[in-house]
């Protein structure tokens, strides 16, 4: 058994096909002889055909997505999409995708899709063939291999989904800490911070304080697709407080390095749970390392941090390169400025934190871009559809 899926076009005649290839003697062609035998209303499967009384090659079941409510949308799937289909499949063993000595042994189940809406029957025909060609070739080349889902998962995004959620894949970031307590001032910040796949949005500890992980809301509201870490700094019940920051559309909960190796081991464990990333802060622990090899399972990111109370101290930020053994990303926080951005990089910083160098200059924009261009990066296009790869 063969699986393929593709998804080709814009709304609102988009074409987006599953499908399945496989032996008449297997689970497929079971699954062929009993949805041509048990029909269901509003998605009658059917036979696809090149033209009456020409049947394509493998044998084709097409089953409608959609709820066929009318005569109007009966006819786009008898229509362009039941053609296109059957079409598609023809050609896919006249250019050898399926072996002709193949035919006559497979069949396939293709689930078509074509929204109430859509008008233009010729672009329902070529997104239908180009989405059915498409997922015939993935299917029976197995795409995509597991390699591939790895690297991709973190750096795509489906059209559909209506939001954007950013994942931490393409270091170094630039952390902007908002221990702000007016929330004023915050969505002020935010709204003069440069548009950045490498922005991250801190709500400190303090302005969680003051206003609750309701706040998260509010950020999110001001920069939808940012990446929005909770400092809460958790001592206790770090399962409870990871769940409340997840509840609250936070990307990542911070706890503290020093809380009982329990506590941190249950908000990682529920973090896992709920999609989003543990940041173990080690602000006043004196050998990080020793925690991170006492936990079951390794964080997403530890925060080597110097307290604001002593910045008039000497930072050290520690041997980034053993701490990164267990943990996947390292940030640096407290004394970050302009002038040793490429030092701490260099020592092998993966999130860069800064707090008032960013958020009270007279030029929040300008002092961003500056921190923006020591990272050396580029943007990333994460709202992308690819039809190959």
């Amino acid at each position: 058994m063969h699986i393929g899926e593709a998804l080709i076009g814009n709304d609102p005649e988009m074409a987006h096909v599953d499908l399945l290839i496989g032996k008449k003697e297997g689970p497929v062609g079971q699954a062929f002889a009993s949805g041509l035998s048990h029909l269901s209303k509003g998605h009658t499967p059917l036979l696809a055909v090149i033209k009456p009384n020409l049947l394509t090659k493998p044998a084709t079941l097409i089953v409608p997505k959609v709820t066929l409510q009318d005569s109007e949308q009966i006819k786009k799937i008898f229509g362009p999409a039941q053609a296109a289909v059957a079409k598609a499949v023809a050609d896919a063993v006249e250019d050898g995708v399926i072996a002709k000595e193949l035919c006559e042994q497979y069949v396939l189940i293709v689930s078509v899709y074509v929204h109430p809406d859509a008008q233009d029957y010729e672009k329902i025909y070529r997104y239908n063939y180009g989405a059915t060609k498409l997922a015939i070739k993935r299917a029976l080349s197995d795409f995509p291999s597991v390699e591939k889902l790895l690297y991709e998962k973190d750096r795509s995004l489906h059209p559909v989904m209506g939001f954007k959620v950013t994942r931490l894949w393409d270091p170094p970031y630039l952390q902007v800490a908002l221990d702000l307590t007016e929330l004023s001032s915050v969505l002020n910040v935010i709204d003069q911070l440069p548009i950045s796949d490498h922005i991250i949005l801190e709500a400190g500890t303090p302005l969680i304080k003051r206003y609750g992980l309701g706040i998260i809301r509010e950020m999110r509201k001001a920069r939808s697709s940012a990446f929005i870490v909770a400092d809460l700094k958790t001592l206790d019940t770090g399962n409870l407080e990871a769940r409340l920051a997840a509840d609250e559309a936070a990307d990542a909960v911070v706890v503290s390095g020093l809380a009982p190796t329990s506590t941190i081991d249950k908000a990682i464990e529920e973090a896992n749970k709920t999609g989003i990333y543990v940041i173990i802060d080690m602000l006043n622990v004196d050998k990080p390392e020793n925690v991170l090899k006492a936990l079951k399972t390794k964080p997403d990111i530890v925060e080597l941090h110097r307290a604001i109370d002593a910045e008039d101290t000497a930072h050290a930020w520690g041997n980034i390169a053993n701490v990164k053994k267990y943990a996947k990303l390292v940030a640096v926080a407290g004394g970050i400025r302009q002038d040793n951005v490429e030092d701490a990089l260099k020592s092998g910083a993966d999130i860069l934190v800064v707090g008032r160098a960013i958020t009270a200059a007279r030029d929040v924009e300008g002092a961003a871009r500056v921190f923006l261009q020591g990272l050396k990066q580029s943007d990333i296009d994460q709202y992308r559809v690819k039809t190959d790869f």
